[in-house]
This record gives C-alpha cells, sequence and structure tokens, in this order.
C-alpha cells in the first residue's frame, strides 16, 4: 500500500462517527520508517514470491490491523495517528526518526536493514518495533534497552527447523552455504542450532550462482549431494534463487529444508488454524496479494499500537514514550498461532511459535509437540536467558 492509501485507513480510523468517538479523544502519534525504493520488493522478486521474503511493504499490514482495531479505538476514546517515512540512506532514516519524535511520535515502527535500525534506535529515546530485520546481532550484541522485534530472529527460524529434523530422527545433515557475508554469518547461525538439537553435519558444501563456465559445478545439484550419506540437505541461501531449485534435484532421496523445501516462517497464507484463515483472508482483500511472515509482523506492530492505547481510560492523556518503555514488555498479544505472546525481557523478542511449510501449506508448527521448557516452551526458539549476549536493562 502506498504512503496515500495508508493514510485514507488511517484517517478513517480518525474520523470515525461523532457519535462513536468522545469529543476529547487522546492520540498516540506513530511513524513508519520504510525504505526508499526497496530492493527488496523489486518486480522480479516479488514476481517469484521467495518463501521467507515480503512481497510488498509494511504499511499494508499496520493497515489491515487499523482496519480491524477501529472499534476498540472508539471505544478506549483514543486514535492512532500513524505516519510513514520513507529513508534512502542509514543517515536519512536517522533524520527521519528524529524528526518524527520532535514531531511528538511516542513510538516508531522500523522496516530497515540491521544497520539502519541501530542508527535509528541510537538517534531516539522512543521505543522502535522492529518488522524488517531478523538478524540475530540486533538481539543480542547489538541490542537496545527500547528496540523490540515483531519479526522471528534467523536463530527462531532455525531453531524450528532443527525441532522438526529430531523429531522425525533426521539427524544427519548435508549443509550447503552461499558465498556471500549473509550466508556465511547465517550458516553459524544454523550451526549453533544444530549443536543444541544434537544434530550433525556430515558434509558442508559451498555453492554459487555464476554465469562463469569455471564455476557451472558450484551450482550443480548432483555435483553437490553427491558423495555423502545424509537424512537431509540443509540450504543457507539468503538470496532464495539456488534453494527454490534443490528440492528433487538431490542424488539421494532426501528432503531440503532451510531456504528452499521446507521453511520456517513467523505466517504463511494457508495456515488453518487460531483464527488465521479470517486474518488471512481480510489481508487478501485489502491488498490482493497473500499475507506473508513480514506482512504479520507490521500486523502485529499495529495490534500492539493499539493494545497500549485502549489499554489507557477514556478521556486520559495519550501514553508518552516513557510510558511506552514502560508497558511493553508487559503486553499479552494475539497474533492468531494459537497462543498468547508477549515480549522477552532479556532481547526484546516477540515470542511466538513458527510455522513450517513448502509454499503449498503448514506442514508443521514450532516448538514441535513435546518439546518441553522450565517456564515457557516458546523460550526453546530462539536465544534462551541463559544464553543471553544482550546487557542492557529493560
Amino acid at each position: 500500500m502506498k504512503q496515500a492509501a495508508l493514510a485514507a485507513v488511517l484517517a478513517g480510523v480518525a474520523l470515525a462517527g461523532p457519535g462513536l468517538r468522545p469529543a476529547q479523544a487522546a492520540t498516540l502519534k506513530a511513524t513508519l520508517i520504510a525504505p526508499q525504493d526497496d530492493a527488496r520488493l523489486e518486480r522480479s522478486r516479488v514476481q517469484r514470491a521467495y518463501l521467507g521474503h515480503p512481497t510488498g511493504p509494511a504499511a499494508d499490514g499496520l493497515a489491515v490491523a487499523m482496519e480491524e482495531g477501529r472499534f476498540e479505538l472508539d471505544a478506549a476514546g483514543h486514535e492512532i495517528a500513524l505516519t510513514t517515512s520513507e529513508a534512502a540512506s542509514l543517515e536519512a532514516a536517522k533524520a527521519a526518526a528524529q524528526a518524527a519524535e520532535k514531531a511528538g511520535a511516542a513510538v516508531l515502527i522500523t522496516d530497515l536493514p540491521a544497520d539502519w535500525t541501530l542508527a535509528v534506535a541510537d538517534a531516539v529515546k522512543l521505543p522502535v518495533l522492529n518488522v524488517g530485520a531478523a538478524d540475530d546481532r540486533l538481539r543480542q550484541q547489538d541490542c537496545r534497552a527500547r528496540l523490540y522485534h515483531l519479526l522471528p530472529s534467523e536463530r527462531m527460524r532455525a531453531d524450528a527447523l532443527a525441532q522438526l529434523l529430531v523429531s522425525r530422527k533426521w539427524s544427519k545433515l548435508l549443509l550447503l552455504t552461499g558465498t556471500t557475508p549473509a550466508d556465511q554469518q547465517r550458516a553459524l547461525t544454523v550451526q549453533a542450532s544444530l549443536k543444541r538439537y544434537g544434530l550433525q553435519v556430515v558434509a558442508s558444501k559451498p555453492f554459487k550462482l555464476s554465469a562463469d563456465p569455471r564455476e557451472r559445478d558450484l551450482a550443480n545439484p548432483l555435483l553437490l549431494t553427491g558423495g555423502a550419506t545424509y537424512d537431509a540437505v540443509w540450504v543457507v541461501d539468503s538470496d532464495g534463487e539456488f534453494a527454490r531449485n534443490m528440492p528433487y534435484r538431490t542424488v539421494l532421496p532426501r528432503p531440503v529444508v532451510g531456504d528452499g523445501g521446507l521453511v520456517a516462517v513467523g505466517w504463511h497464507a494457508q495456515f488453518e488454524r487460531y483464527g488465521a484463515p479470517q486474518v488471512a483472508r481480510r489481508f487478501a482483500k485489502a491488498h490482493q496479494r497473500p499475507m506473508t511472515a513480514q506482512d504479520w509482523a507490521s500486523w502485529m506492530a499495529g495490534k500492539a499500537l493499539i493494545a497500549l492505547a485502549t489499554a489507557q481510560p477514556a478521556g486520559t492523556k495519550a501514553p508518552t514514550a516513557a510510558a511506552w518503555t514502560q508497558t511493553l514488555p508487559k503486553l499479552s498479544l494475539d497474533g492468531s498461532k494459537g497462543t498468547p505472546l508477549s515480549f522477552r525481557a532479556w532481547d526484546g523478542q516477540l515470542r511466538q511459535t513458527l510455522l513450517l511449510t513448502d509454499g503449498q501449506g503448514v506442514i508443521a508448527q514450532a516448538p514441535i509437540e513435546g518439546l518441553l521448557h522450565p517456564s515457557n516452551v516458546l523460550d526453546t526458539l530462539g536465544a534462551d536467558a541463559p544464553e543471553k549476549l544482550c546487557k542492557v536493562a529493560r
């Protein structure tokens, strides 16, 4: 949804009939900061619809949440004024955040790369809801006290797949990793998950998509998957083009997981439980496309805004940034995933179930049934409290 369209939807929230809204409605101001000319939404990439990748702007999910929360906001006597700012660089994102804070915003929502997200969090004293960056370092060594994450981390996604592999007794893995820095970093995350769940890498090989004839063997599925005995092939491919072509092309008849074949995501439009079909239908009707994990994250950011606003008694002042900071960790949110969702105290990550999908339907949910945890089974996905590297206090 373009900025003007989002503004129209939000205007509908703010301008609900006079008989429904108190005259002195309090306004909660928020700003979404998104990339200008987002490379993730380049036309050919959107048409390919890689699993785990966005196919539309974060504003779409927010708009659906705002529409759904219209009645609650009316009843509580509050409004949400949500604006969108586009940034072409890290410095532009930082400037947009500072401008939003000066204009009275109480919270920021970011759909930005990791470094840009950190720049925004460091530039203001406002809570920041991250809906675009899955990097684990934002939850670990580069965490910030007022930075919260709606999108599941890479570690959470890797843990979800590792749990399924353990439950199926597919313990021996062939690991194929791309040559980009992002792939190399994500491969380390995968290996941490494999170690956590006692899975074994029997062979690890690099792949590379290249037009150079001398490198064609680095993209040959038969050559890459030969010479080893394994129960499954795990592909680490941040781009997505290589991974999507791996299923059914391995030497041994084995499942493919990771960034192709079976993929762990925060949401899939074919999830058929806990009210999810109704959410997916509302989104598809509003935006003429299936709802993705990134859309779900921005939808949850909107739900968080509504939860805070409606928690205030009618006629009271709108929450301040300080009130947000105190209230966010206490929120219990309904994400249509079958369990209440809350933010972890040690890294600001939203606890949530993950969906394992092949693109046609949802094969399983993680945490896998039967898995145990001392306090909250959702904390088996991602860095648990004893593993935390985040040193800030929330």
